[in-house]
């Protein structure tokens, strides 16, 4: 009976260790997309808006270009929720278009031109 006790005691310890080993795998992609935008400032809340996505662990967009690089774990978000959540903050991309209230209210230097929606 002791022994029995001892078996459950320790399966009770490990039941932590054998949960996290059947966690989720990491499944991290890299991939760059066309975002719109101008200046700096645009680039500041283009990259502060992604990273709070979870699951991005890099996010870079570049001025010129209008490239935005990302690095992030598709086990833990979609490529489809990182473009909704830069366009929530002004910013359409190929896969989402900001509503028309938040990119009315951007600084007049973010204002970028807007393809039309017909």
């Amino acid at each position: 009976h002791k022994e029995m006790k001892k078996i459950i005691i320790l399966l009770i310890a490990l039941l932590p260790v054998i949960g996290f080993a059947q966690k989720a795998k990491k499944d991290i992609q890299k991939t760059s997309f066309e975002v719109n935008g101008v200046c700096g400032m645009c680039k500041a809340r283009i990259e502060k808006q992604a990273f709070t996505v979870k699951g991005v662990k890099s996010a870079t967009w570049d001025i010129s270009s209008h490239q935005f690089s990302v690095i992030y774990d598709a086990s833990k978000t979609s490529l489809l929720n990182i473009h909704e959540e830069i366009a929530s903050v002004g910013h359409d991309t190929p896969l989402a278009t900001a509503p028309d209230e938040v990119y009315n209210s951007l600084h007049m230097c973010c204002m970028y031109e807007r393809e039309s929606k017909e």
